[in-house]
């Protein structure tokens, strides 16, 4: 199978997550510096504004970097006109099929990279050309599937056969071994960049990741079909309430209007939708995004030493026993 680090011309099997409102030229640079690959994030921007994007994170390195796409988008059209003219390295996708748009972006000399929630997803982009896959977890942060991380990547890796990225509860070295040994053959990771030096978010939506325990998050909009994991604050009950009332889609859009942008800008920890996955209770500092990626790895490789080393020990106790 072909090795991740070559689909995505990186030094580290890392692919850093799309984070709306959050995830632009700064962080994205920062951790394709790092030897990742930075993502900047398309979702709810205009084609200009991701055209300027693509232009200062090349100012910014040399290296491969990624953007991406949301399928739901209106302008999605436009968005994979501007990823095709600008010559992007690296497409992911979201929030639906990429299928029709992947031929366009191939021609282009663009890796396509859909993230999915569920086998039959996975199975159609492969069959579209697809170059790898993320298969996302429901531990992860934002708008979030069904199934969690250990069940979904080993049947996903199962269906295809090309790379597949795990995602969702990934933060530290434990993860990374984690998810090779559920076969996949690298990771995503968001929630850990979101306290990254680089990161541009407000220290207030910082701070409520680095205060998180393992029990601050929580998933609202499931009666809308769109679920988002986001730590629970005053707006997630409030929204909460209105679900349990069965109240009108209408009405929980409304009174979510807005609550990102006051999240990312000013760090309202009250009333800001703070996105995060289920993980944010094992992040507990601020760092350089390259320290971050660097640290991850070198934990992951000292665990495998450790795994080698016990069945090493246990072989030989089998042996003399």
């Amino acid at each position: 199978m072909v090795n991740v680090c070559e689909v995505l011309g990186t030094e580290y099997p890392i692919i850093q997550g799309a984070m709306a409102r959050i995830a632009e030229c700064n962080l994205a640079a920062a951790v394709s510096n790092g030897g990742g690959l930075g993502i900047i994030a398309a979702g709810g921007e205009t084609a200009d504004w991701l055209r300027d994007q693509i232009k200062k994170t090349r100012e910014m390195t040399d290296k491969p970097f990624g953007v991406n796409i949301m399928l739901l988008a209106p302008n999605v059209d436009e968005l994979i006109d501007v990823v095709c003219e600008e010559k992007v390295p690296v497409v992911t996708t979201g929030a639906g099929n990429p299928g029709k748009y992947i031929a366009k972006m191939k021609e282009c000399g663009i890796k396509v990279v859909p993230v999915v929630a569920n086998v039959a997803l996975a199975i159609r982009v492969e069959r579209a050309g697809a170059d790898a896959i993320v298969a996302e977890g429901t531990e992860a942060g934002g708008h979030i599937g069904e199934t969690a991380t250990m069940a979904l990547v080993p049947q996903i890796v199962d269906a295809v056969n090309i790379p597949v990225l795990a995602a969702g509860g990934i933060a530290d070295g434990r993860g990374i071994a984690a998810a090779y040994m559920l076969g996949a053959k690298g990771i995503q990771v968001g929630t850990r960049f979101l306290v990254a030096n680089e990161c541009i978010v407000a220290q207030g939506y910082k701070d409520a990741i680095l205060k998180a325990k393992d029990s601050s998050t929580v998933a609202t909009g499931r009666s809308t079909g769109h679920p988002v994991r986001v730590i629970k604050n005053k707006l997630a009950r409030e929204i909460l309430a209105l679900e349990k009332q069965n109240a009108d889609v209408e009405k929980i859009n409304e009174l979510c209007t807005g609550t990102l942008a006051a999240a990312v800008l000013s760090g309202d920890a009250d009333h800001g939708n703070i996105m995060s996955g289920q993980i944010a209770g094992l992040v507990k500092k601020e760092q350089p995004a390259a320290e971050i990626i660097e640290e991850m790895f070198k934990e992951a490789e000292e665990i495998y030493e450790d795994r080698n080393n016990i069945c090493r020990a246990g072989r030989s106790v089998s042996r003399n026993g």
